[in-house]
């Protein structure tokens, strides 16, 4: 973990595992070959409406920290994942869920996860291991 992400304790600040959840469903979705920013391009946006962490032991600096994601179930209006952080020792870290919706850009309105999104999930349900 970098410096900056670390608060006066030594700690990482427990505001970045949003973002590191949020590294992860990037990397998921690429994975899976399927483009975030296409998919906002074509006016679908995924807002994060839930999102639950739950610190097990702290992470340091220069720590390295892996993230697995995996899909709780065949998206529909809504998709949710759930994490576990781990570090490079081994040793969880953190756990957590974020549900995030599927809104039409122009108006913001819930619509159904992309046709061409499930298709390729229904083959593969998968888990991806992401460090940094």
């Amino acid at each position: 973990m970098r410096y900056s992400e670390t608060d006066q304790m030594g700690f990482v600040h427990h505001s970045n595992y949003l973002k590191y959840f949020e590294l992860a469903r990037i990397e998921w979705l690429n994975a899976v070959e399927f483009s975030y920013k296409r998919l906002e391009e074509n006016g679908v946006i995924m807002p994060v409406i839930d999102a639950e962490i739950f610190f097990k032991s702290p992470a340091f600096f220069d720590d390295l920290l892996s993230v697995e994601l995996t899909l709780v179930e065949m998206p529909k209006i809504k998709v949710k994942f759930k994490y576990i952080v781990i570090n490079h020792l081994g040793k969880e870290v953190a756990t957590g869920s974020t549900t995030l919706a599927f809104l039409t850009s122009k108006n913001n309105r819930p619509t159904r996860c992309p046709e061409s999104l499930t298709e390729k999930l229904q083959s593969l349900l998968i888990s991806i291991k992401t460090s940094f």
